[in-house]
């Protein structure tokens, strides 16, 4: 037998891709409670599995690379259309809910990959303006619109012109049930908390990640200064932002417990009581502020005005569907559901610059 025959022999397609050892090492490494990506349940389309990446990998790249990923950084937290280039957009909340979560995923041994591309694709249904955009839509189009069914709408539907992301089942669920609004964190009903572990670390993610910004922010802003924070709040989780998170993230981790069988995540009460206190401190003097509120009810004129004209102007509402690359609505779609779509995928900028061209007089040269 020549040389040449023997080099012949093995075949590449019979080793374990990447892929796969990565798989194995998710078996043998990862905490029993987490999810494996070998072991999601799949897609709403079938696909032929990636050789290098996981299932999990390969969602948060798609997360990554699309358009209304991209279009986070233009829309608002807390602060409309900031001038100093420190306070946080949708999209620095966004990594910051992705790096708290990661740094538990990795202490607990869940899934890290799933755990990121959850909370990387958490808000990409959100408004422009904040959540008093999420207000105002609920108020001209349906109240029973939500920025986290939203966000599943634009995975599903609305990205890669009209096709969608298709997106596993555990990080859809994930990004359908990572809010928790002014509710508890963690819910009795369990079908209205993520199926898996990761989902739920997001969930706590979210809100020690916009506790400590939206403070971090409104004290910059001289919205409120540090001496009106409750002093149970610095006394149990410290007096800069690095120190709350370094102990609202130790606090999790050391406190999450294993019975019957499943792991509880959890909190001490002190951290868990002093997290309320904070919360409900920035609503009060806050997100309810006269210096909020006075931004929201401009921003309520804008999306109202925007969302009417576009109704009543479908012509125009395609070629702006265009712009945004969202391609044909599925059969059966309303024109109201249109045009929602296009006014919570707008970022602040984009509204504020359309509202300008169709509302403000062109002046004469």
């Amino acid at each position: 037998m020549g040389r040449s025959e023997t080099l012949r022999k093995p075949s590449f397609h019979a080793l374990p891709s990447l892929r796969e050892e990565t798989e194995a090492l998710e078996r043998e490494y990862l905490s029993p409670f987490a999810c494996l990506s070998s072991e999601s349940r799949g897609r709403m389309t079938r696909e032929e599995p990636c050789s290098i990446r996981t299932e999990f990998q390969r969602d948060r790249d798609r997360i990554v690379y699309s358009n209304a990923f991209r279009r986070l950084k233009h829309k608002t937290q807390v602060f409309l259309s900031p001038l100093g280039d420190h306070y946080r957009t949708r999209l620095t909340h966004t990594l910051e809910v992705s790096e708290i979560a990661r740094t538990m995923a990795r202490a607990l041994r869940l899934n890290e990959d799933l755990t990121e591309a959850i909370a990387l694709g958490h808000d990409l249904g959100h408004t422009p303006f904040g959540h008093g955009g999420e207000v105002v839509i609920k108020e001209i189009y349906s109240e029973a619109f939500s920025h986290p069914e939203q966000s599943v709408r634009v995975v599903d539907v609305l990205e890669n012109h009209g096709r969608g992301l298709n997106l596993t089942f555990e990080v859809r669920d994930g990004i359908l049930k990572h809010s928790k609004g002014y509710g508890a964190v963690l819910l009795e009903q369990s079908k209205e908390m993520p199926v898996t572990i990761e989902g739920r670390v997001v969930r706590f993610a979210d809100i020690m990640a916009y506790l400590n910004h939206d403070l971090d922010d409104a004290i910059r802003s001289g919205v409120i200064h540090l001496g009106q924070i409750p002093k149970q709040c610095t006394n149990v989780l410290g007096h800069s932002h690095s120190e709350r998170v370094r102990c609202m993230i130790s606090d999790l981790v050391t406190s999450t417990r294993i019975e019957a069988g499943k792991m509880h995540l959890a909190l001490s009460q002190s951290v868990s009581e002093a997290m309320g206190i904070l919360r409900q401190f920035l609503y009060d003097n806050v997100y309810r502020s006269v210096q909020v509120h006075g931004e929201f009810v401009k921003a309520k004129k804008i999306l109202s005005e925007l969302y009417h004209y576009f109704l009543e102007n479908p012509k125009a509402l395609e070629e702006e569907l265009k712009k945004m690359e969202m391609g044909k609505s599925p059969p059966g779609t309303t024109r109201e559901r249109k045009v929602c779509d296009f006014v919570a995928s707008m970022t602040d900028r984009y509204a504020l610059n359309l509202y300008e061209e169709i509302f403000f007089p062109t002046p004469l040269v």
